[in-house]
């Protein structure tokens, strides 16, 4: 299988545009434009009944110490997690793009509705569930997909990896709220191929390729 975006070039950075927040010079963050970015598949095998899009962030600090923090840096050597930005399932098999947009097109605060989204499919909540869910005024579910806003005070480039996986079942088998780690493992034993893009972001100003 291969994978491509009109939105970024693999191993490239990121626009604003399908970003969740952005570079401001008074506050670090101001909020982005949360686009959807373009995906596009192609050489699928003939026996995928379905597919499954995955965007998830590998390099989130284990830690949140630093995070944020006037002062202070996010080392380079903390260990990193996963911090999932999209799940969307069910994708019927005739199916070879996304458009920008389609599924997301702005910031919801508290969260997109979801599970059930366009064309038949389903979305998952996103890690921002988790990261909000102390905040008074954006806690909530947050289905579908919310793009990247590292710390602006990370000494590393965030990376945004998307994966397009083909099924050899119709419907995923998860229900209602699910989450990253119920789509893996739902997945296991059933992948006939995969493809991904990854794309760079950072809101470190010192990190940003201007």
């Amino acid at each position: 299988m291969k994978l491509v975006s009109t939105s970024f070039a693999d191993q490239a950075f990121i626009p604003e545009q399908f970003a969740f927040g952005k570079i401001d010079a008074q506050h670090h963050v101001a909020l982005a434009g949360n686009a959807n970015p373009h995906l596009a598949w192609s050489d699928a095998p003939s026996g995928a009944q379905s597919f499954v899009v995955v965007c998830h962030d590998p390099d989130v600090p284990s830690k949140p110490d630093d995070v944020n923090q006037e002062g202070r840096v996010v080392p380079a050597d903390l260990p990193r997690v996963d911090f999932f930005h999209w799940l969307l399932v069910d994708i019927p098999a005739g199916t070879t793009e996304i458009p920008q947009g389609s599924y997301s097109n702005g910031i919801t605060p508290r969260g997109k509705a979801g599970p059930l989204a366009l064309d038949g499919t389903r979305q998952g909540i996103n890690d921002y569930t988790m990261w909000f869910a102390a905040d008074h005024d954006m806690s909530g579910d947050y289905f579908g997909y919310d793009g990247p806003c590292p710390p602006w005070n990370d000494a590393i480039v965030h990376r945004y990896v998307f994966t397009v996986y083909a099924l050899d079942i119709a419907t995923l088998p998860v229900e209602g709220r699910f989450n990253g780690a119920d789509v893996m493992k739902a997945m296991q034993g059933h992948i006939l191929a995969q493809a991904s893009v990854t794309g760079l972001y950072s809101l470190n100003p010192e990190l940003v390729q201007k």
